[in-house]
């Protein structure tokens, strides 16, 4: 955990939430958990774009697991099925109104949240983002991954393999700021390291059951392209079943993100080059800790800032992904996953100047 709390508040909430651990298994009474004192059973309201996607399934197993762990009811999960900011919005008003003890909102839209979370604070509700952040935007801090870092390493990667030619990026919510910003960074990072590259964006919509659809219509309509890849979960398993489908595995580049149970198989087979995991479930579990200790302490405790991280999972490092079927991935196995005999090195640390 420490790894991603970074430093500063980020190390007092670390050394709050190892406490708490000690605590779990004591009784939870009137709110208190572990060391810290009662609460009132503090209500907190996660405002989401598309809560039924699957891609979101360990996200509410984070939320639920911090919730239990710190003896508070577990958030109400809310917003929209299918990116409609509109319903975010009305969700996030009538949390307001209820006078809920803190927000997590998928800042999704530049405008939208912005009086509204001006509104909360004003009312003494904190409110964090997560999954998506927006410019201009008061929340109190943002959990989740650096959304154009990961499209422009994207990018990078996919710059090793094609030097030229076409490729499909398919993207469920253009101009989205949980997306476009992936697209983005890809865009860019091509136009530096294979400006032959031409980049073929493929809308396929917020709701999972038509990606599929919309990226095989968009092959249908350039079979020639060099590369088949996407910028969210579902778009990003309709490639992989695009690509096992039509016999292109190791004919075209391919790859997006996350771990739905398609990509993981098609990262496996062979279908896809790479995912990229951004750890959804930290984005639950972190949200749920920060509001809480800011909470309890009163504001001293500031959530910090929180990248969840950036990792590429390939076919040399699937194993894990596809086998432990875990609750950190949206699977339903609950037990403790087994360690590697030996960890793999991660990037040198660089110091800050």
């Amino acid at each position: 955990m420490l790894k991603y709390l970074g430093a500063g508040g980020g190390m007092v909430a670390a050394s709050a939430a190892l406490a708490a651990c000690t605590g779990v298994q004591q009784a939870q009474n009137g709110g208190r958990s572990g060391p810290f004192p009662g609460n009132p059973g503090w209500r907190f309201v996660f405002v989401n774009h598309v809560t039924t996607n699957s891609f979101f399934v360990p996200t509410r197993s984070g939320l639920a697991d911090a919730a239990s762990l710190l003896g508070v009811p577990e958030p109400q999960w809310t917003g929209s099925e299918n990116g409609n900011v509109a319903q975010m919005a009305s969700a996030m008003e009538t949390a307001i109104n209820s006078k809920v003890d803190g927000i997590a909102v998928a800042l999704t839209d530049d405008h939208a949240f912005v009086e509204l979370t001006k509104r909360a604070l004003g009312q003494g509700i904190p409110v964090i983002a997560y999954n998506a952040s927006a410019a201009g935007n008061y929340p109190l801090t943002y959990v989740g991954q650096d959304l154009y870092l990961s499209g422009f390493r994207m990018g990078q990667r996919i710059a090793q393999k094609i030097t030229s030619g076409d490729i499909l990026v398919g993207i469920s919510q253009p101009g989205g700021n949980n997306v476009q910003p992936r697209l983005d960074g890809i865009t860019d990072a091509l136009k530096q390291a294979a400006p032959g590259v031409r980049v073929q964006s493929v809308n396929t919509g917020a709701e999972q059951a038509g990606e599929l659809n919309a990226m095989t219509a968009a092959y249908t309509g350039n079979t020639g392209a060099k590369g088949i890849y996407a910028v969210d979960a579902g778009s990003t398993a309709a490639c992989a079943k695009l690509i096992a489908d039509r016999g292109l595995s190791g004919k075209v580049g391919a790859g997006g993100f996350d771990l739905l149970d398609d990509t993981v198989a098609g990262v496996k087979g062979g279908a896809l080059d790479f995912t990229i995991d951004q750890s959804p479930y930290l984005q639950g579990f972190l949200s749920v800790l920060y509001l809480y200790l800011f909470r309890l302490s009163g504001t001293l405790v500031a959530p910090p800032a929180t990248d969840t991280g950036l990792t590429f999972v390939t076919k040399e490092n699937v194993g894990p992904y596809a086998t432990a079927h875990s609750r950190f991935e949206g699977g339903d196995n609950k037990d403790v996953i087994g360690m590697p005999g030996a960890i793999p090195l991660p990037p040198a640390s660089v110091p800050s100047r």
